[in-house]
């Protein structure tokens, strides 16, 4: 089925490991998260307001796109139409877009303008699903599933005529705003009243990329198993490295938010804080994985403080420590991790990085190092850091580490004042 794709490069990817989301659409108004219609049954008709007096009057992509850089992201993905089938852009084949609300103007253009003027790649998300589209079925998660009169229509609707829609769409998305690096479709649930690749007709789609986009990486929510240049973990981490069926290490980027919705919602206050946010990226590079941050703007347009906040907090480490996140991924095999650390490892310089998320007392011992460092020191300061073998008592029954020749590296005793310090370890 999948020998007239081919696989584009995806050495950018691997080498960026930060991007941001952007999730924003008609959902910011109501601000209680972006199901808004699923999670309350809401009818087009109840929706409808929102439409009617969107306007973000206080937009400005420009400054977006700055703090994205400041915070060390090198991509972007923006919510060019999301599951309530509004779309950002002036699309010629529906009403229901940005341009037929108060505020007129194409918000992907001014957006990919932007981010591209400050060197950040372009990605779009794309929602395969769509609540207001009339040949759109009502199906398990649809607002109106438990609308006897709504369901009873679905005969009368066309998926068919429905995944033309989108083919025009993607179309659209691939030939009006330049070269796009990645496409974010979002998702699939086949199964009993779900939907799949038959219902997107995701063949088809992705053939509309591969032919238009040739170089663009596409996410695997197609429901297509063959198809997909990177795996999509959404709002956790995984355990390890992820793996395809032969063993193989896969390209992968877990999705996250700074709280636990994707929309801006006004009343949520389980924010992550900065510490947690870059353990969160450290511990995805660490298993050869990307980090996709969201945020979700305000119906005005500006970013939440909140947001803002930690964007800045993540930005001030990344400034000091991006040598151990850009180009980097997994230790090699045989470099075991100290208790409450995190290793990152660049290839081209051969350098390791010692991420310590718990400060411990003195020393952190380090397994399997033996003779192999040259040289050590923090990446925050270029401070160097004093290491040696440990002796054979002092390491005499520490489970764990008796098959591997122990290191120790001697830390002060305070925590240097960032958020998480890394040493920096010149391999031989």
């Amino acid at each position: 089925m999948t020998s007239r794709f081919t696989k584009p490069d995806s050495g950018w990817f691997v080498n960026d490991r930060f991007g941001m989301f952007i999730h924003w659409g008609l959902y910011a108004m109501p601000a209680r998260h972006e199901w808004i219609r699923s999670r309350e049954e809401l009818s087009i008709a109840d929706y409808q307001k929102h439409f009617e007096h969107f306007n973000p009057d206080l937009f400005n992509p420009i400054e977006w796109a700055r703090m994205a850089k400041l915070a060390g992201m090198k991509y972007f993905v923006i919510t060019t139409k999301h599951h309530d089938g509004f779309c950002l852009w002036p699309t010629e084949h529906t009403d229901y877009c940005v341009t037929n609300t108060p505020y007129q103007r194409d918000l992907i253009r001014q957006t990919v303008d932007a981010f591209r003027a400050e060197g950040i790649k372009v990605g779009f998300y794309y929602s395969l699903i769509d609540w207001h589209h009339p040949e759109f079925t009502i199906d398990r998660i649809h607002p109106m599933r438990n609308n006897p009169d709504e369901r009873a229509r679905n005969p009368f609707r066309d998926m068919r005529k429905y995944a033309d829609y989108m083919r025009k769409q993607v179309f659209e998305l691939c030939t009006q705003y330049g070269k796009i690096d990645l496409f974010w479709f979002d998702f699939s649930y086949p199964g009993e009243d779900g939907k799949g690749h038959q219902d997107w007709e995701s063949e088809d789609l992705y053939a509309i990329v591969q032919e238009l986009q040739p170089h663009a990486l596409v996410d695997n929510r197609l429901d297509l198993p063959d198809v997909g240049d990177f795996v999509t973990p959404e709002q956790f981490q995984p355990a390890g490295g992820l793996r395809d069926a032969q063993g193989k290490p896969v390209v992968w980027e877990a999705c996250q938010t700074f709280s636990g919705s994707w929309g801006y919602y006004r009343d949520e206050h389980d924010w992550k804080s900065v510490d947690l946010l870059v353990r969160m990226l450290v511990d995805g590079v660490s298993k050869g994985g990307n980090l996709l941050l969201n945020v979700g703007p305000t119906a005005r347009g500006l970013f939440d403080q909140r947001a803002t906040d930690r964007l800045k907090g993540m930005g001030d480490w990344m400034a000091l420590h991006n040598r151990s996140i850009y180009g980097c991924g997994a230790a090699p095999d045989g470099f075991t991790q100290p208790t409450d650390c995190r290793y990152t490892y660049d290839a081209h310089t051969n350098r390791l990085y010692l991420h310590i998320f718990a400060w411990p007392f003195r020393d952190i011992y380090c397994p399997g190092l033996g003779d192999r460092v040259a040289y050590a020191q923090f990446l925050h300061d270029g401070s160097e850091v004093h290491f040696g073998a440990v002796g054979e008592a002092s390491w005499a029954g520490m489970a764990g580490y008796t098959d591997q020749t122990p290191l120790a590296f001697q830390v002060p005793i305070l925590k240097p004042d960032v958020v998480v310090p890394v040493i920096e370890i010149f391999l031989k």
